[in-house]
């Protein structure tokens, strides 16, 4: 499973670790039992809020007001009108499991079962790495190709690395009439990419393949060759998972950071596989880490079969996506 491996910075939980429903240094949630009985949601917001701060949890707040939510089966907006009731004794411990999860390191993500990306809500969970805001520059450079260009057919897509389905279903949305094959070398992620498909109405507009890189796809006649080839492949440098955070080394799928010695084994294989299955004239999209975007575009260089690779940066500033046009040949 092959998606984007931009970590937000998360902070590490203290050595000394007490029962979650403990009093803590900021807020006591009540060590007698009558005291606990009477907690409202407030109450209890606020005790998940600092518990979350004293787990060095980022942005403790939205955090808890969203487990909270979860917990109640409520969204943000009716939780707020019902902080000053009274809960039940069993609401305080689903929301405390919750908080004992989040604690751990355990992405927010995976706890509530989803993540939006390209403003559709995509459901994750530990089979896939979670979709990144970032890589919808990926999403939006296939757009401009696709809308640019001018089809004798039905424009074909060839994802590389779908994990969850995100980029994949994203164009399926926005694309109506486009050929396109979504492939992971995870089963797993693909059982889930389907249900994402499912859930977006685009079932019947992907295909979804078992394959590690373009193993499955041997140029053929009978096969046509693709319009566009995008990839967000692992490229986190192996010696560097250790030290990513820990909702990051802990939860996600390390099939889906670790990119080899120097983070770059996917390209040099995605490089060299990726001409034989496109067409004259099409183009391969690749997401890369910070700082490897020239290295990327070097290889596609030494290839010979593309003009020179345009490097896009994120909102971030970040060279994040490494675009090339495959030559073609003189008539």
């Amino acid at each position: 499973m092959f998606q984007h491996q931009g970590a937000t910075s998360y902070e590490h939980p203290p050595s000394k670790k007490t029962h979650l429903l403990a009093p803590c240094s900021h807020r006591s949630v009540g060590a007698a039992e009558g005291e606990r009985s009477k907690m409202t949601g407030l109450d209890l917001l606020q005790w998940a809020t600092n518990t979350l701060k004293d787990h060095r949890i980022e942005n403790p707040r939205l955090n808890a007001e969203l487990l909270l939510a979860h917990s109640l089966t409520l969204n943000r907006e009716e939780l707020y009108v019902r902080l000053h009731r009274e809960l039940k004794e069993g609401e305080k411990g689903a929301l405390e499991r919750l908080i004992q999860r989040r604690s751990s390191g355990e992405p927010l993500q995976y706890i509530l079962g989803k993540q939006e990306f390209w403003s559709i809500n995509f459901k994750v969970d530990h089979r896939v790495l979670i979709p990144r805001p970032e890589t919808e520059l990926l999403v939006e450079q296939s757009l401009r190709i696709l809308s640019e260009k001018t089809f004798e057919q039905n424009p074909s897509v060839l994802e590389i690395g779908t994990g969850s389905g995100a980029i994949a279903i994203a164009l399926a949305k926005e694309v109506t009439h486009i050929f396109l094959v979504a492939t992971d070398i995870s089963r797993d992620a693909l059982v889930l990419a389907k249900e994402n498909a499912a859930s977006a109405g685009v079932q019947d507009r992907i295909q979804f393949v078992n394959s590690d890189l373009l193993g499955s796809f041997q140029p053929s006649r009978e096969r046509r060759a693709f319009d566009l080839i995008l990839s967000n492949p692992p490229y986190i440098v192996q010696s560097e998972i250790g030290s990513l955070a820990k909702e990051v080394r802990n939860f996600e799928p390390v099939i889906a950071l670790d990119g080899g010695k120097d983070g770059l084994k996917f390209y040099r294989r995605l490089v060299s596989q990726t001409p034989s299955s496109l067409r004259e004239g099409g183009w391969l999209l690749l997401e890369v880490g910070q700082g490897q975007a020239e290295r990327v575009a070097e290889q596609i260089r030494e290839r010979g079969t593309f003009l020179e690779p345009e490097i896009l940066a994120d909102l971030a500033g970040i060279e994040r996506v490494v675009k090339a046009q495959k030559m073609e040949r003189r008539k």
